[in-house]
């Protein structure tokens, strides 16, 4: 990551997209969905033995996207800007139908077929954010909700040089149905601003929150 003395260096995030709690977007029906009709998810019946050998049934969810060469279903980008000011992570509002409210999240995104998760996480920050930059670290792969569903993830950590142009004039490469307005946190406050935006009607993304906490647990225990 490259640090630069003067904070002209930083321009603010030029996104056209502004969410509010109180946006228009909202569901307006929930019905049940025919798997006929499933493009995304599917949900199925897991018969398995328990320790003691007992036959037993699990309701489970999953993805119909996996790549077949892939065991893995996409990436969360944690993407941190070294200001003069201080780190801060690079955040995302959007409009999430499941819980019909404006999410706070880490870019995000599905691996497409043939990438590896470091590909899928380049490319995902540069159509979500407009933000060009070069793979640090993976994590080992996560997973979400195991009660629930087999969905999965890596956590890809990467550097953005400010000094580059495309960093300087950002061109988020939205699909139609995409709405993002992305913005910036200092690490330092992030716990505190997660609060805030709670109380501001926000939905705060789990992983957004376990790495705030985590930052929190590190203050704390001087890590």
């Amino acid at each position: 990551m490259i640090a630069r003395p003067d904070e002209s260096y930083f321009p603010p995030v030029q996104s056209k997209m502004v969410l509010a709690p109180e946006s228009e977007a909202k569901v307006i029906a929930t019905e049940p969905l025919p798997d006929s009709e499933a493009v995304w998810t599917k949900l199925v019946k897991k018969i398995y033995l328990d320790p003691k050998g007992i036959t037993r049934i699990w309701e489970s969810a999953e993805r119909r996207t996996r790549p077949k060469a892939s065991g893995i279903d996409g990436v969360g980008i944690v993407a941190i800007l070294e200001k003069p000011t201080g780190p801060e992570v690079v955040l995302q509002k959007q409009y999430r139908p499941p819980l019909d409210k404006i999410v706070i999240e880490l870019p995000a995104g599905l691996i497409d077929e043939g990438e590896t998760a470091e590909e899928a996480a380049v490319r995902e920050l540069k159509e979500e954010t407009g933000y060009v930059c070069e793979v640090i670290e993976s994590s080992p792969v996560m997973f979400n909700d195991p009660g629930f569903t087999n969905t999965n993830l890596k956590m890809v950590h990467v550097s953005v040089d400010m000094s580059l142009p495309q960093n300087q004039n950002l061109e988020p490469e939205l699909e139609e149905n995409e709405f993002i307005e992305v913005f910036h946190v200092k690490l330092v406050d992030l716990w505190e601003e997660c609060i805030r935006l709670e109380k501001e009607g926000y939905a705060i993304d789990a992983r957004i929150a376990n790495l705030a906490e985590g930052i929190e647990i590190a203050k704390k225990f001087r890590l």
